[in-house]
């Protein structure tokens, strides 16, 4: 968790704060029993000036040890099932949520700062809006849908510029959500590898630049 602590700290938002998502109307006046709420949105204040000194990079930070995290138990198995679909597991490397995505995303929504409060208040409305949504058509949560019912909601918010006007806020939830589990993703050790990344990697020796790449620029 340092390591994704520490990397909110210089990754370039892709996830904007975007308007708050509308559920249904039905759904605003009564939230079916068992439905992933936006809860009571409580507005966490820094307690520091600015953003407080650096971490210590070598001590190792339970969850939560800087600010009340957010989800829940069903909010966490939804977002899971979310980021899953968005990076499935396949022969390169891990699923998002077995690389700790989940956690990122928590931590980030959960953060008392201007930006990731708006985040938090997209995230949890879109998270409504797909449970009620997965009522709706199939009776059950997001997250206890099959596999292919799930992709059946998503395919009608997944792409702004094709989503109809009814579902626009929704695809601007997925669309937040989506660059959110991105850069979770690519910024864990499989996530680099999966991109074949070579930074921050020691190396012993250095034999300078490529012999061809030296020729194309006309530096040979």
């Amino acid at each position: 968790m340092t390591d994704r602590r520490t990397t909110i700290k210089l990754v370039i938002a892709a996830a904007t704060a975007l308007p708050a998502l509308r559920a249904r109307a039905n759904y605003k006046q009564n939230l079916e029993p068992g439905a992933s709420s936006p809860g009571s949105l409580r507005q966490f204040e820094p307690t520091m000036q600015g953003y407080g000194p650096d971490p210590d990079l070598v001590r190792a930070y339970e969850k939560g040890a800087f600010w009340p995290l957010t989800l829940n138990v069903q909010q966490r198995q939804l977002a899971a099932a979310l980021c899953d679909l968005i990076i499935p597991r396949d022969e390169h490397s891990p699923s998002a949520s077995a690389v700790g995505v989940v956690d990122f995303i928590d931590e980030w929504i959960s953060a008392p700062y201007p930006q990731q409060r708006g985040d938090r208040v997209t995230v949890l409305r879109g998270f409504a809006w797909l449970d009620e949504e997965a009522r709706h058509r199939f009776g059950q949560p997001f997250a206890k849908l099959h596999e292919a019912q799930q992709r059946k909601i998503c395919d009608g918010i997944c792409d702004i510029s094709r989503a109809p006007a009814a579902l626009q806020e929704p695809a601007q939830f997925f669309a937040a959500y989506r660059n959110l589990t991105a850069a979770g993703f690519y910024t864990t050790l499989a996530g680099r590898k999966d991109v074949q990344y070579i930074g921050n990697v020691a190396l012993t020796h250095f034999d300078g630049p490529p012999v061809e790449l030296l020729k194309k620029l006309g530096l040979s």
